[in-house]
């Protein structure tokens, strides 16, 4: 009997969404919207904090050798670098080389450098140390010391980066926290607009049973499961669209915030676990709304 019940307060649901199709589609269109966009913002979030769990242990730091320096100078350097504990050099990139690797970052533009007279970049060693905390003092201390190896012209570490990054992280969750919380209060009130409609539309329908004893959860029911839908199918082409944006940014190997090289991941299940749980929500939310307001005990109220 439960199982006939709710198959027909289902159908109902769907007939309630068929007959006014074009309102749930503008208010399916605009949650996929506003989902999307906060998603986009937990994408950002995600990936940022992958990036800088990544770099947690491990600072990489870039040491520029002066111009003119002979090879038994660079050997010093070389060894000099090497007595840091838990250092690892990872290769030595000449001027050519560096020159090489900017004409390759710059693809098509690299006809730029042409109309150098001479290469104005220095050589470099690229160095690792694994066991670094970033938020600790030692690498700017390392930094200092190997800034007074003769030879040595400047010294770049990530930690500067990584400061960077975390600065911006906690920008993109304040943003979202903000524009999402705005994007939730017009969802649900698009949401509850839609509904409040439908009962309109049905309003003699709806006053029909409630004549001849039809209780306030069964005529309410439909409504409210009309939000559920809009939350899930709100939610599905969401994710579809931010799933497609992440395919096109890999595919086009497309620079995210001007720095080439960062692996981008898409949402963990739990991240799109909770974008469907907040469009159900929403869903719910606003067509409760309408419910509450618009659907008494006793009576239809006005619209």
């Amino acid at each position: 009997m439960k199982s006939r019940l709710w198959a027909y307060l289902l159908k109902q649901a769907l007939l309630n969404i068929t007959d006014n199709r074009m309102l749930h589609l503008i208010s399916i269109g605009t949650m996929v919207v506003s989902l999307s966009i906060f998603g986009s913002f937990l994408f950002l979030f995600v990936n940022i904090n992958t990036w800088i769990q990544g770099w947690g242990h491990k600072v990489s730091i870039s040491v520029y050798i002066k111009d003119g320096v002979d090879e038994a100078t660079k050997n010093k350097i070389s060894s000099a670098l090497r007595s840091f504990p838990n250092a690892e050099i990872r290769r030595f990139i000449s001027k050519e080389d560096a020159l090489k690797d900017l004409k390759n970052a710059l693809g098509s533009e690299s006809g730029l450098l042409d109309s150098l007279s001479r290469n104005p970049l220095p050589a470099s060693f690229e160095m690792v140390f694994d066991q670094i905390e970033p938020n600790q003092s030692d690498p700017e201390k390392i930094k200092e010391e190997i800034e007074k190896i003769d030879g040595v012209d400047e010294v770049q570490y990530s930690g500067e980066w990584l400061k960077q990054f975390e600065d911006l992280m906690d920008m993109v969750r304040i943003a979202g926290f903000i524009i999402g919380g705005l994007l939730c209060l017009g969802v649900i009130f698009i949401v509850s607009n839609t509904i409040r409609l439908t009962i309109y539309s049905r309003r003699q329908e709806i006053e029909i049973k409630k004549l001849v004893g039809a209780t306030d959860w069964f005529v309410k029911t439909p409504f409210l499961l009309e939000g559920i839908f809009q939350g899930l199918f709100s939610g599905a082409i969401s994710v579809l669209i931010l799933f497609s944006g992440y395919l096109l940014i890999c595919t086009n190997k497309l620079k995210l915030l001007g720095i080439v090289g960062l692996d981008l991941v898409f949402l963990p299940y739990d991240y799109l676990l909770l974008l469907f749980v907040i469009s159900i929500a929403l869903g719910l939310t606003g067509s409760f709304i309408a419910v509450s307001r618009f659907i008494s005990s006793d009576h239809l109220f006005t619209i």
